[in-house]
C-alpha cells in the first residue's frame, strides 16, 4: 500500500530505534495527534523515546542534548515547554514552531507520519531558531551517525 520510503534513498546511517507510548510502529495516530482542524484533533506532539535528536516536518526539533533520550507527549507545544534545555523547535513547514498534527485530506485513504530521530556528531546543528526543517535536515545530513523510524498513519474519512 505505501511504496515510497523517502529515507531509503539517503544515506546509509546506523540504525537504532525510536519508539512512543503514544503510538506503535506501523499504527494509526490517535486523534490527539492530528491537526486541530479535524474533529478530535489537538495538534499533541507524542511521546518519543530514542538516542538522538528529531527531525521532522510536521515538527522539527534541533539540538537535544545527547544524554537526552526521551521527550513527554505534549513538549511540541506553542512554548516547547517540555523540551529539554538548549532544544529548540524550528518552524515546520507550516511555519510554525510546534508540533502540527496529522491532517491528510478528506476520502485521500491513509497517509504514513515518518517520526525520525537522528543521532549526530556535533552538539549542536547551529542551525538559526527560524531555520526551514529543510535547511536542518541539509545541515544535519553529513552528521548523521544513525538514524532511527517510526511510521504512524492516518486517514480523514471522506
Amino acid at each position: 500500500m505505501f511504496a515510497n520510503d523517502p529515507f531509503a534513498r539517503l544515506p546509509e546511517a546506523a540504525s537504532f530505534t525510536v519508539t512512543s507510548t503514544t503510538v506503535a510502529d506501523g499504527a494509526a495516530w490517535p486523534p490527539e495527534q492530528h491537526s486541530s482542524g479535524l474533529p478530535g484533533g489537538k495538534d499533541t506532539s507524542p511521546q518519543l523515546s530514542w538516542s538522538g535528536a528529531p527531525n521532522g516536518r510536521h515538527w522539527a526539533v534541533a539540538d537535544i542534548p545527547a544524554t537526552v533520550t526521551d521527550l513527554p507527549e505534549g513538549a511540541g507545544g506553542d512554548t516547547g515547554s517540555g523540551l529539554p534545555e538548549g532544544a529548540y523547535q524550528v518552524p515546520n513547514d507550516t511555519r510554525a514552531a510546534r508540533y502540527i498534527g496529522a491532517a491528510p485530506p478528506a476520502g485521500h485513504g491513509p497517509h504514513r507520519y515518518f517520526v525520525v530521530v537522528h543521532a549526530l556528531d556535533i552538539p549542536t546543528a547551529g542551525v538559526p531558531a527560524d531555520a526551514t526543517p529543510a535547511v536542518l535536515g541539509f545541515t544535519i545530513a553529513g552528521h548523521t551517525l544513525g538514524r532511527a523510524v517510526l511510521i504512524a498513519t492516518a486517514e480523514t474519512p471522506a
